[in-house]
């Protein structure tokens, strides 16, 4: 699995150092589950073919059994990247014979799509102290709301009417934005007009071909497909015409019924919505379900940083200020706004006129509620404790699934401490012995475990990282990833053991990166799974499970509100950031809200489900309404509004908590206060 390149440099993240230091083949098969690794549909992609199929049949490999791989290939590799730059010229370009998929740039940050062999040419490019660090983008989650199996009526008109409507014009003249998965139903009723025409103004398919990419500024490079207005009236016309659904005629490359996207627009900009009356703007993030239609795409943060960018260009060409909902969640990096996305997402929101909400994230529920309920698996991503001194040690007790199932998936934790700390780390795999210890600035890459379900280990202990200073381990445990059979991780529990060489503040924070758990395929006897490690009872606490993507300074991240149980949903995910900040900010209505059933005919077009999925397209709706009062509005404006006003749960007071965030939102309030903000009151002459 290892050979003789090398990519040691701290240019480089952990991670991306670990695959370009892999061989073309395993990189081809770890396509299959990775979110920031792709395969070209090309001679690479024919030749690899579906790697599942000899798995029952094939013999794992020993220590001494490491194969010759081809190189011939690498160059179909492709991995999407965020590039940290030292010099903010427009005219930055990336070296002379990267040539990338797609590229685009904000401040001093870019993201890029390139072939993972010419990697190393940017640590040349680092030379000319041009890129500082360079990371993979942070897989994104499929969205896990709970859906109910009761098939409701449509919800009342109005229901959301907080102020009368001359006050807000149901936010006419605001765009809504939503970023999110499945595809957008342009043909619901809840987005059509009096006309009949959608109120859709654009739909980027991110996955899509049926349509031209959509443009972008000068030295970027797009990808995807772009809807336009004209195009979905048009099929609403013809589809009416002929009898036929109008999405049959614009295909996007996701259609699921009960669309999670569709079901997120309903909430925030539907006729029932919270904005009735905006103009809407979705981008669909690929989220393939297929295994061999992943292996082609990307669903990391990067295309987070694409779809921010292209629904703030499109409300400047329309002149309209824009609320963007964020209904997707991850877990990488450090908790604490550092992250490349987190920093392009706070860049983005420095202009007024702009907001950006964020789902909490479902990680938040501790114990089964019953039997059959494994929801509290999902959420058991977060480890936090204190080494007290040095010499002394703490072990975190890490979960890969077994029982008759085997995890073919690549598995992550990563441990931020004080850049104060000096910690050793040891790894024991189930029933092995301890390896290690790993001091600090040393690692061990892509190293073949003894035994029939050894799979591959590797440990980086870094220190001082780049966007943030702090101190970090990245463990990662990786299946066989050999074309001619995947051999699973071992199941059972991993301890990682740290333990304190220098201790001045002794904490520390670990979080797994999540798997979207999914069936891959028979595997002998078992089942065959991408499945999500977990933390052991004793290692796991629940504070701290909020998603990174909701620690930005200026993103307003909503937790889930139960308004029938006057208490906030057990599956909300809980603040604080790892660096101490308030986030969650506020809780929304998220459980069991009745929207759009997208992508259905018939009269069941209504769906309910339970999320803060759910809770954030509906903060995300209060935010146009107040920028359709008062355009000139800042993201902090916003997000301080939104904060003192908040009414604070039964029996609680004003002060955060960490479900909670300041209390649950309150529209009219924040209406109100909108509508005030610059109005200035002149004493002097009293």
């Amino acid at each position: 699995m290892s050979d003789s390149r090398s990519l040691a440099s701290s240019v480089f993240q952990p991670k991306l150092r670990m695959f370009y230091n892999g061989s073309t083949e395993v990189n081809v098969v770890r396509s299959d589950a990775s979110a920031s690794v792709a395969i070209a549909e090309s001679a690479a992609y024919e030749a690899v073919g579906d790697v599942r199929a000899a798995e029952a049949e094939t013999a794992p490999l020993q220590a001494d059994e490491r194969p010759e791989w081809n190189r011939d290939l690498a160059e179909d590799v492709i991995v999407s990247v965020f590039l940290e730059l030292t010099d903010e010229a427009p005219d930055f370009a990336l070296p002379e014979g990267v040539e990338a998929q797609s590229f685009f740039k904000r401040g001093n940050i870019a993201v890029a799509e390139i072939p993972l062999v010419h990697v190393d040419k940017l640590q040349q490019q680092s030379g000319i102290t041009e890129v500082s660090h360079v990371s993979l983008g942070e897989p994104l989650a499929a969205p896990t709301p709970v859906i109910a199996a009761a098939e409701p009526e449509a919800p009342p008109e109005g229901r959301w009417r907080f102020a009368a409507v001359s006050d807000h014009q149901g936010g006419k003249g605001v765009l809504i934005g939503l970023i999110d998965v499945h595809g957008f139903d342009f043909t619901h009723q809840d987005f059509l007009d009096e006309n009949g025409n959608t109120r859709f103004e654009r739909i980027w398919d991110q996955g899509g071909s049926v349509r031209d990419a959509p443009p972008m500024r000068p030295g970027e490079r797009s990808y995807g497909a772009e809807f336009r207005r004209e195009h979905l009236n048009a099929a609403i016309a013809k589809g009416n015409e002929l009898g036929i659904p109008a999405y049959e005629l614009e295909p996007q490359s996701q259609m699921v019924q009960q669309s999670h996207g569709t079901h997120v627009a309903s909430i925030a900009a539907g006729a029932r919505g919270v904005c009735p009356r905006a103009t809407v703007a979705g981008v669909v993030i690929s989220l393939p379900a297929e295994d061999l239609e992943r292996r082609t795409s990307f669903y990391d943060s990067t295309r987070i940083a694409h779809a921010v960018d292209y629904l703030i260009d499109l409300a400047n060409e329309l002149g309209m200020p824009v609320s963007i909902n964020i209904s997707l969640g991850t877990n990488g990096h450090a908790h604490d706004s550092s992250s490349a996305i987190s920093r392009w997402i706070d860049s983005a929101l420095a202009e007024p006129g702009r907001a950006v909400t964020v789902a909490a994230g479902n990680a938040g529920q501790e114990t089964p509620q019953s039997a059959e309920d494994f929801g509290h698996l999902m959420g058991r991503v977060h480890a936090r404790g204190v080494i007290a001194s040095r010499g002394l040690d703490n072990v975190i007790d890490w979960v890969v699934f077994g029982d008759g199932v085997s995890d073919l998936s690549e598995n992550e934790l990563e441990i931020w401490y004080s850049p104060q700390d000096r910690f050793a780390v040891e790894l024991r795999p189930p029933g092995g012995a301890w390896i290690g210890p790993i001091a600090p600035g040393e690692y061990i890459e892509n190293r073949l475990l003894p035994g029939e379900r050894g799979g591959f280990i590797s440990i980086y202990n870094e220190l001082y990282h780049p966007t943030n200073g702090a101190n970090y381990i990245a463990i990662y445990l990786s299946p066989v990833l050999d074309p001619k059979g995947v051999v699973g991780v071992t199941p059972g529990v991993w301890q990682v053991r740290l333990r304190g060489l220098e201790v001045r503040d002794g904490v520390y924070h670990g979080w797994i990166e999540r798997d979207d758990p999914r069936r891959l395929s028979r595997l002998g006897p078992g089942e065959a799974w991408s499945f999500p490690s977990f933390l052991a009872d004793g290692s796991f606490v629940d504070a701290s499970t909020i998603s990174s993507l909701g620690c930005g300074h200026w993103i307003i991240a909503v937790g889930n509100h139960d308004e029938a149980g006057s208490r906030i949903n057990v599956s909300s995910s809980q603040g604080p950031t790892r660096d101490g900040r308030f986030k969650p900010d506020i809780a929304a209505p998220g459980t069991e809200i009745v929207a759009a059933r997208g992508f259905v005919e018939g009269d069941d077009r209504w769906v309910a489900m339970t999320g803060t999925s759910m809770a954030a397209p509906f903060v995300a709706g209060i935010a146009g309404l107040m920028l359709a009062i008062n355009p000139n509005l800042t993201a902090a404006q916003i997000l301080g509004i939104i904060q003192s006003t908040a009414r604070p749960l039964p029996g609680a007071d004003y002060a955060w908590r960490n479900d909670a965030g300041f209390g649950v939102i309150d529209p009219r309030a924040c209406i109100d206060e909108a509508a005030r903000v610059g109005r200035k009151t002149d004493r002097t002459q009293q």
